[in-house]
């Protein structure tokens, strides 16, 4: 089972290193990583030209927002599972082995949705852990269905069939993916582990 994950990169460097490291030093899984950066100006494009011999693709062009440069990301990706990271997140370590040991478990699962650890800027645990909740249709359009994109995984499969990202969404573009998918028919399972940390600063 290979993972395509694709990072958005935009002047993050502060966080950078930390979200790259996440996804490459993931262990027991085939894993081809995706960068997109248009265009960062305060040494992030530095730190991917650092890793640069580990990742399967670089993108330095210009997009129109985060929606465009994921849909970018993952138009050149191969593997079976996808999952996406901003540069200010990162992984937990094992994250991807617990993920496909799910999917192979459950083939009639296309998007399994995480437990997510909320960190401040140096990475320290908030108060709470946010688990997510069974994604559900009627529920998301009441704003009581809380999913963290750092510990959501799809098929590829199931991405292919959707609208893919939408560049008209400034805002809440992976939480219109998840609506796009269930609408598509996915099935939607919630894992309680963490896999992903998602990191509120100052610049958030």
């Amino acid at each position: 089972m290979k993972f395509s994950i694709v990072t958005i990169s935009y002047n993050q460097a502060r966080f950078l290193e930390e979200a790259i490291l996440s996804v490459l030093n993931q262990e027991g899984v085939d894993v081809e990583y995706i960068v997109v950066d248009p265009g960062s100006t305060d040494g992030s494009r530095e730190i991917i030209e650092r890793y640069r011999d580990r990742i399967a693709r670089v993108i330095f062009e210009p997009d129109d927002g985060p929606a465009d440069g994921l849909n970018k990301g993952f138009a050149r990706a191969t593997g079976d599972v996808f999952g996406y990271l901003n540069s200010d997140d990162y992984f937990e370590q094992g994250a991807f082995g617990r993920v496909a040991g799910f999917f192979r478990s459950r083939p009639n699962v296309d998007v399994l949705c995480g437990a997510v650890r909320i960190v401040d800027g140096d990475g320290r645990a908030r108060l709470r852990t946010g688990i997510a909740d069974r994604f559900d249709l009627r529920r998301s359009v009441a704003g009581a269905c809380w999913v963290g994109q750092q510990g959501t995984f799809f098929r590829r499969d199931a991405f292919e069939r959707s609208s893919r990202f939408r560049l008209k969404n400034r805002t809440c573009w992976d939480g219109e993916l998840l609506v796009d998918l269930a609408l598509d028919g996915c099935r939607f399972a919630v894992m309680h582990r963490v896999l992903g940390n998602f990191r509120i600063h100052s610049q958030s």
